[in-house]
């Protein structure tokens, strides 16, 4: 069993920062890409940000020189650090990771976090 917990939501100000956290628990032999998408009212999921094990990055163009997608491997842990927000930014985050465990490998999601960003 896998879970993935986001954490670091919240109101924020147009302007502002935050910082989200997405851990990883259970029977991991090993993460792979790790990613953030977000989730506006009405509208589709979409990938705001990815990163390989080794730490190769990409970035939705939208959140390109304003977003930072990290990761920490010795705690099975993905970041995003959101500075320079817009309302357009307010969604709910949802963590992906491509996990591989004893028994199989396949991709695991968060809960998701409210992110919003007044103006």
């Amino acid at each position: 069993q896998v879970q993935l917990v986001e954490s670091g939501g919240g109101l924020v100000q147009a302007g502002g920062s935050l910082r989200l956290s997405c851990a990883a628990s259970g029977s991991i032999v090993r993460i792979n890409e790790m990613e953030w998408y977000r989730q506006a009212p009405g509208k589709q999921r979409e990938l705001v940000a990815s990163i390989s094990r080794s730490g190769s990055t990409n970035y939705a163009d939208s959140v390109r020189g304003r977003f930072t997608i990290s990761r920490d491997n010795t705690k099975n842990t993905v970041y995003l650090q959101m500075n320079s927000l817009k309302p357009e930014d307010t969604a709910v985050y949802y963590c992906a990771a491509d996990v591989v465990t004893i028994l199989l490998q396949g991709p695991y999601w968060g809960q998701g976090t409210q992110v919003t960003v007044s103006s």
